[in-house]
């Protein structure tokens, strides 16, 4: 690997706070590109013309995002003095479009916490650790890493908040229920001792493959088909169904932790007529009639 892609990296981490797992996919791109065309820093576009080839059998949103880590990593060799040109031009150009979100209905979750809730009543740690999550998925949006990943210090004692760190190192705060609250503290009664973390493993937390195992495992539970439900799915539902209560887009920027508003408008998939609806009358102007 060419000493240039480390010095990306190092980059991406102290002036752009990428995290851990940012970091890891671009330099599993930045190495599989290397193995097609050699050395990136003295490639040529003719070089890079290989990569379409070697790609054609990935689907287009897998091949978009190793072209941007490659057109971001020659941006900083120009940057950097390292070569005087830019020959990602070269690069394919693939049509993604973003995929709308799985949507999970009132009823559907409704019938997890019901399943969760029954289970819970027999006090067994396992059952009243699932309730807890799912009350921190649903009721805070919180994303599979920052929920397997919470420590304990970040369980409020008297304001109903979560500290919580994001992506880039990016610290949130986050509400928590009333409902979660007494879900935490159930579980705060059962777990082990000794752990830094709210929900610990034998060796530090439960990861995020166990967490989608759990949460898929309960929806066949609530006889609801797994395949529809994820930690995912319910941070959308969370963001969804905020929405559709008349909770402000900007706030739910905030709430979920995007650096850009126009990831939540894409996350937060709502039904065009309600959003008309609400225009018509909610807008200062809905009440006047038009003059002539």
């Amino acid at each position: 690997m060419s000493a240039a892609i480390d010095s990306f990296l190092a980059m991406l981490a102290a002036e752009r706070g990428a995290a851990a797992n940012t970091l890891a996919a671009y330099r599993r791109d930045l190495e599989g590109s290397e193995e097609v065309v050699g050395d990136l820093v003295a490639a040529s576009r003719d070089d890079l013309g290989k990569l379409a080839r070697a790609w054609v059998e990935l689907a287009p949103s897998t091949v978009a995002r190793k072209v941007s880590a490659l057109r971001q990593f020659y941006g900083f060799c120009i940057d950097e003095g390292l070569r005087g040109d830019d020959p990602s031009t070269a690069l394919p150009r693939p049509q993604t479009r973003r995929p709308l979100p799985k949507v999970l209905g009132h009823d559907e979750v409704e019938a997890l916490f019901r399943a969760a809730e029954a289970e819970a009543e027999s006090d067994r740690p396992a059952a009243v650790r699932m309730l807890a999550l799912l009350e921190l998925l649903y009721g805070s949006g919180l994303r599979a890493t920052e929920l397997v990943s919470l420590p304990v210090a970040a369980v409020p004692r008297d304001a109903p908040f979560l500290t919580i760190t994001g992506k880039g190192g990016q610290l949130r705060m986050v509400p928590v229920s009333r409902r979660a609250q007494a879900a935490i503290s159930r579980w705060m009664a059962l777990r082990a001792d000794g752990s830094p973390y709210l929900f610990p493993s034998r060796k530090s937390h439960i990861t995020r493959v166990r967490l989608y195992q759990m949460v898929k495992d309960l929806a066949a539970r609530a006889d609801i088909d797994p395949a529809k439900v994820s930690p995912h799915v319910l941070r959308h539902a969370f963001a969804t169904h905020l929405l559709e209560g008349g909770a402000d887009l900007r706030v739910l920027q905030t709430l979920l932790g995007h650096a850009d508003i126009a990831t939540t408008q894409i996350y937060t998939h709502v039904d065009s007529a309600r959003l008309v609806a609400l225009v018509n009358e909610r807008h200062p102007l809905a009440g006047r009639r038009g003059s002539g």
